[in-house]
């Protein structure tokens, strides 16, 4: 089984330094970068850009609400879905541009937070989301959360899609994240985590904290980059999936391996 290993990243700004990239760069395979708008800065996402180079690992872009205060997970509301995928074009672009500058091109993209939460939900943000990434570059990968609106909306786009599951993150009944005010939405358990994450590969489902399997399509499991303990997490997980007999692989060489 092929299955690709993911961390949001290269979330630093100027002098404040946040999580342990260069580690988790040793670890997964493909790498989502912040673009600036909730965290990031152009040396942020030029220095990871070249380390995930350095490491063979794929870049993606990883896109997020204009909420450098509240780290992208506030939800905006009131801008349209228009608007939204504007924001979502400009930040693909710059991220593109600074890849092609070291001549390492992007994969994916994967929306982040707030944003990401509500464009599963809501199928207008869905189709702006799969509508930015189709007119930067159409051969981009979509990652997605399964069964959600942002999959129906890069299907009925015809973009390629990953669908990801969390390692660090519990889910609510709907098949979406549970929210992180509630209690048991982040887990750090590292042994914990991993063996959930097993049980929803082998029964291809997700499974939710009102005990509900949800069958799924499972290509990617992510590990938040902010997360404390991110790099045991990351590191227990692979371990446990080679163990297991699974290849860790970029997602570009899942999506043409189901080809």
């Amino acid at each position: 089984m092929l299955i690709y290993l993911n961390c949001d990243m290269g979330e630093s700004f100027g002098p404040w330094t946040l999580g342990e990239d260069r580690a988790m760069l040793g670890i997964v395979t493909s790498a989502n970068i912040a673009c600036g708008f909730h965290a990031g800065d152009p040396e942020v996402m030029y220095s990871t850009l070249s380390l995930a180079q350095a490491n063979g690992v794929g870049a993606g872009a990883h896109p997020g609400f204009n909420d450098l205060q509240g780290f992208g997970r506030r939800q905006i509301i009131g801008d349209s879905p228009a608007h939204v995928e504007r924001q979502i074009i400009y930040q693909i672009g710059a991220l593109k541009a600074l890849a092609e500058s070291i001549s390492y091109p992007l994969q994916h993209v994967k929306t982040h937070g707030a944003l990401g939460n509500m464009a599963a939900e809501d199928a207008g943000l869905a189709m702006a989301v799969a509508r930015a990434i189709r007119s930067v570059d159409r051969d981009l990968i979509m990652v997605v959360m399964p069964g959600m609106e942002t999959e129906k909306a890069g299907e009925k786009l015809g973009l390629r899609l990953v669908r990801e599951i969390y390692a660090d993150r519990a889910y609510a009944d709907n098949g979406n994240l549970l929210s992180r005010k509630l209690p048991g939405a982040v887990l750090h358990d590292p042994d914990q985590a991993a063996e959930r994450i097993l049980q929803m590969l082998d029964s291809q489902a997700i499974l939710t904290v009102g005990g509900k399997r949800l069958p799924s399509r499972i290509d990617s499991i992510c590990v938040h980059g902010d997360t404390p303990g991110a790099k045991e997490m990351a590191g227990r997980l692979r371990a446990l999936l080679e163990y297991q007999g699974m290849t860790l692989a970029p997602m570009r060489q899942v999506i043409d391996a189901a080809v």
